[in-house]
């Protein structure tokens, strides 16, 4: 099955095997679920390092600029500016390096606009790959660092654009031909891979939060389950108040799928004590930025944690709904 590695495998094979970070105090914050990006304390009082690392593959034409905003995303949502980037480029055999030469323009050009410096990598020609694959590590450093597991009882739930912007544009993209849809919410949809990046709005919210995330796969609903494991807690969420934009829902409804479970990225989910809520909502709206209270959260009364939507409790790893699709699509070829 596609996707993610399941908690409890994560917590046998990966977690517990770190080299030396068990006893490496430098190590602020290591592996562990729903955490997407480390921690390390730098030396001489200069702050937080923050790094994390993420691959992708897709069309060369998208694949630079889709790169970066997923690798820094990360970094941005644990409270820093994505500052330094390294880059491994995988192309498969025989491609010709006008491919190369797209992926670097794009890299080149999608870390100058987030001000990152790409400061090392590697590229490879190999056999296996049917297209070309990506790996990022993006660095910044913070003085307040914000990790996924840090929501407190009583702490508001924002949302930052709306959910299933990923999602979106890859139902355009992927399967809109197929859609039942109008070309107009079509073209709006794809045009959100433009809108991956959090950074903007982190930089409002890190000044408040108490946790922040980075929905990805499994979407919002993965994302706010993460972040309830992580915080040991309980999030109790309105599906009403999640914003759902006109073209998501309805490439979702033509789709079968729930715009709450498909790829989330361009998302940012916060926590923010009650009483800065108010405060951190009129700043992101001043720098026109969309966002929205969409629950709570509260102490566990027993039980694990859990996400609670519209009275249903979710405490178990999300599939990604547009993996079922991908599919059927490729058991018609």
């Amino acid at each position: 099955m596609p996707g993610k590695v399941s908690p409890d495998d994560l917590l046998t094979h990966v977690f517990q095997r770190t080299g030396a970070a068990e006893t490496d105090e430098t190590v602020l914050q290591g592996p562990a679920e729903g955490e997407d990006a480390a921690a390390i304390d730098w030396p001489d009082g200069e702050g937080t390092l923050v790094v994390s690392s993420d691959p992708i593959s897709l069309a060369a034409s998208q694949v630079g600029q889709l790169g970066i905003a997923v690798a820094t995303n990360d970094v941005a949502v644990s409270g820093a500016d994505p500052r330094w980037l390294t880059a491994v480029v995988l192309l498969p055999t025989g491609t010709d390096t006008t491919v190369l030469e797209e992926i670097t323009n794009d890299l080149d050009a999608a870390a100058r606009e987030l001000g990152a410096s790409i400061v090392g990598g590697h590229s490879e020609y190999v056999d296996q790959l049917e297209r070309p694959l990506l790996s990022l590590t993006a660095m910044g450093a913070t003085e307040r660092y914000v990790p996924t597991g840090g929501a407190k009882p009583g702490d508001a739930v924002v949302l930052t654009k709306a959910a299933g912007i990923e999602g979106s544009a890859i139902l355009a993209a992927d399967f809109g031909d197929n859609l039942d849809v109008e070309p107009e919410l079509r073209d709006r949809a794809a045009s959100y891979l433009e809108e991956i990046s959090v950074l903007p709005e982190s930089r409002i919210v890190r000044e408040y939060a108490t946790a922040m995330h980075d929905p990805t796969e499994g979407g919002v609903t993965s994302g706010l389950l993460e972040v309830a494991r992580a915080s040991n807690v309980r999030l109790e969420i309105d599906r009403d108040a999640v914003p759902v934009r006109e073209p998501t829902a309805a490439l979702c409804a033509a789709a079968g799928v729930d715009p709450l479970r498909i790829f989330g990225s361009g998302a940012l989910l916060a926590t923010v004590p009650e009483d800065t809520v108010d405060a951190c909502l009129i700043e992101l709206d001043e720098a026109g930025l969309e966002a929205a209270t969409i629950g709570t959260v509260s102490a566990l009364e027993g039980g694990d944690p859990e996400l609670v939507l519209d009275g249903e409790s979710i405490a178990d790893p999300i599939e990604d709904e547009l993996y079922p699709l991908w599919a059927q699509a490729d058991s018609k070829e």
